[in-house]
């Protein structure tokens, strides 16, 4: 009896596959594309920033898009993008480029924690050592200040509240009362305000006539004081410290809880700002560590 060959199924098989709708790419299948395009366009605005960064003056479109083998509409949109980010500026000529100004701010702000870091650490340490109370160090950013470093122990008999990277308003940290003592008046309105000098504690200074005077006393008498005004309970005093062309890059304060505060350590914080504004190239011509520059 012959043999009796099995039908081949393949046929209906491959009608079913073509004839059934193809599956939707899973998230997970997704997530590696999206990855990759986030990193390319990455990629071409670090590409764009680099031409912009090697001319002196503005860049056109067109010598961009060549530049960086980019098709004009895509060098545009990424352009554009980073426009409203302030990290491009339009340039004099329609349709030209140049590096924008938060470039500056934030290569200025790289620069303060890098250098001002280097130089405070070790007179941070011994100014605890000496006084035994929390010492801080803090930079500008916009309306706040920055905890870029601290020095504490057990015993200065307090808890830190705002880790390094922390962030607190101006008018209520005597760092931040020393940046607005030497900004501009109109800067300082500017401020108030925008911030609408929002507060924290009952001493918190929210009258902007208030502030004003606190900063011509913070021009007075060289150093800063916050009095229970960010945090109940604690009181801080801040020192100035300038870097070689004179401009203050950072706060150098003290902190302690509020019944162990001791004016017997100003002359010692502002000695150790000095001393740190030295390591930094200042002179002090013009005026102390403390003063501004020229008056």
């Amino acid at each position: 009896m012959p043999a009796v060959s099995p039908r081949n199924p393949a046929p209906a098989a491959a009608a079913a596959s073509a004839s059934a709708p193809a599956a939707a790419p899973s998230a997970a299948a997704l997530a590696p594309v999206k990855e990759r395009t986030a990193i390319q366009v990455i990629d071409r605005m670090m590409r764009l920033l680099d031409v912009l960064a090697e001319r002196s003056g503005s860049v056109s479109l067109k010598e961009l898009a060549q530049a960086t083998a980019l098709h004009p509409s895509t060098a545009h949109r990424i352009l554009n993008d980073m426009v409203v980010g302030r990290f491009v500026d339009r340039g004099e000529q329609p349709g030209s480029y140049r590096l924008g100004m938060r470039l500056l701010e934030l290569g200025n702000l790289v620069k303060a924690r890098l250098s001002v870091r280097e130089a405070a650490i070790d007179p941070m340490r011994e100014l605890h050592r000496r006084t035994g109370q929390t010492v801080n160090l803090s930079v500008r950013q916009g309306d706040e200040i920055v905890y870029v470093e601290r020095s504490y122990s057990e015993r200065s008999g307090m808890q830190v509240v705002r880790a390094i990277g922390g962030r607190a308003v101006l008018h209520l940290t005597s760092s931040g009362k020393l940046f607005l003592a030497y900004d501009d008046p109109r800067v300082v309105r500017s401020y108030a305000t925008r911030t609408g000098l929002a507060g924290h504690t009952r001493n918190s200074i929210t009258d902007p006539a208030r502030l004003e005077r606190e900063l011509a006393q913070v021009r007075a008498r060289g150093f800063a004081r916050d009095n229970e005004e960010l945090e109940p309970g604690v009181r801080c005093i801040a020192a100035a410290i300038r870097d070689d062309t004179g401009m203050i890059v950072a706060g150098l304060s003290l902190s302690a809880p509020s019944e162990r505060m001791q004016d017997a350590w100003i002359e010692d914080l502002q000695a150790t700002a000095a001393r740190i504004s030295l390591g930094l190239g200042y002179d002090g011509k013009g005026g102390t560590p403390n003063a501004p520059a020229g008056k």
